[in-house]
């Protein structure tokens, strides 16, 4: 009997042992994010499924998706697999609230802390070494033979930004004349060579296809390109004033999501807004939400969308919608 006992044991030692030898399947998220995030959200991922492995008896995987930010959210829209979002301005949070068959609630800005926006940038130029043309500021892209390089706003949040930025630049600097900012903007749009869908396309066609005499373009990415050791050849200029850009994030629901999978995208989206991933922005180049408006060493005026423009909505209508000033502009172009 005792031998039999014995026996017994050692077969389920040796079960145990088997089972406990088998890896638990990594869970597996998609973070789908807008264009110039690939590297931020690389160092970013490292650190949370650090975290998520010491914490469970699983790992993590957190898998990325880039494009321009509303390409990107008609892609969630579409179907798109999406367990997290972070988009480059709230109306493409918006859209999927309202187009995506619940993937997002209307509510989302509730959810999470700062209106649901753990990082954000501004606007700034990076010119050819020396700055040839002369450019300081939005003003200054208008002088003869200047091409502007900068994403499509069609698609792009990047290039909304940076057309919103111009013009209410302009009507500062013009004291309110509406027909000067259109103009500018007007001047952008036919001096633009390429309208690349999304920030990194842009970056591509001036930096590497060396297109352009200025790029447009978020803070972080400028950065970027500038703290590149082959691209000495670039300068980075930030004009007196710019506009805040906030980006914020959600967790997308997903039909066929176990317990788990929305465990791990609640948890993914909170670690945005941690200390760790803050330092990773601001490493980075972005900003931190509670230091959005605060002005880097240039100190630049940054316009806000909400206070100088109405808010996403009112923009939208007024310039990228259809029948709206891009549309006239680009009608006067063809």
């Amino acid at each position: 009997m005792r031998l039999r006992i014995q026996r017994s044991a050692l077969q389920f030692t040796a079960l145990l042992a088997a089972f406990l030898a088998v890896p638990v399947e990594a869970a597996s998220l998609l973070h789908v994010s807008f264009d110039i995030t690939r590297e931020v959200f690389a160092d970013i991922n490292t650190a949370f499924e650090t975290e998520w492995r010491s914490n469970h008896a699983s790992g993590i995987t957190v898998r990325q998706s880039h494009g321009g930010s509303t390409k990107q959210a008609r892609a969630v829209i579409d179907g798109l697999g999406a367990d997290v979002v972070t988009m480059n301005q709230a109306t493409d949070l918006d859209q999927i609230a309202r187009l995506g068959k619940g993937r997002i609630p209307a509510d989302w800005r509730t959810l999470l802390p700062h209106r649901s926006t753990p990082f954000g940038s501004t606007i700034v130029f990076l010119v050819r070494k020396g700055n040839p043309k002369g450019i300081r500021d939005w003003s200054d892209l208008a002088k003869p033979g200047v091409e502007v390089v900068f994403p499509n706003p069609r698609t792009s949040g990047n290039g909304r930004y940076s057309l919103l930025a111009a013009y209410g630049a302009e009507l500062r600097r013009t004291g309110g004349d509406t027909n000067a900012a259109e103009e500018l903007v007007a001047t952008l749009v036919r001096r633009a060579p390429v309208l690349d869908t999304g920030g990194r396309a842009a970056t591509t066609t001036f930096v590497e296809r060396r297109v352009g005499d200025v790029l447009l373009s978020f803070e972080a990415e400028v950065a970027l390109v500038a703290r590149d050791s082959r691209n000495q050849e670039f300068e980075v200029v930030v004009p007196p004033v710019s506009i805040r850009a906030d980006f914020p994030a959600a967790v997308v629901s997903r039909r066929d999501a176990t317990s788990e999978d929305r465990e791990a995208a609640q948890a993914y989206a909170r670690f945005l807004f941690s200390p760790t991933a803050r330092e990773i922005f601001v490493r980075h180049g972005f900003r931190p939400p509670t230091e959005v408006s605060v002005p880097s060493e240039s100190k630049p005026t940054l316009l806000d969308p909400d206070a100088d423009f109405g808010g996403w909505p009112a923009i939208q209508e007024r310039f990228f919608a259809q029948g709206s000033l891009l549309d006239r502009i680009q009608e006067r172009r063809r």
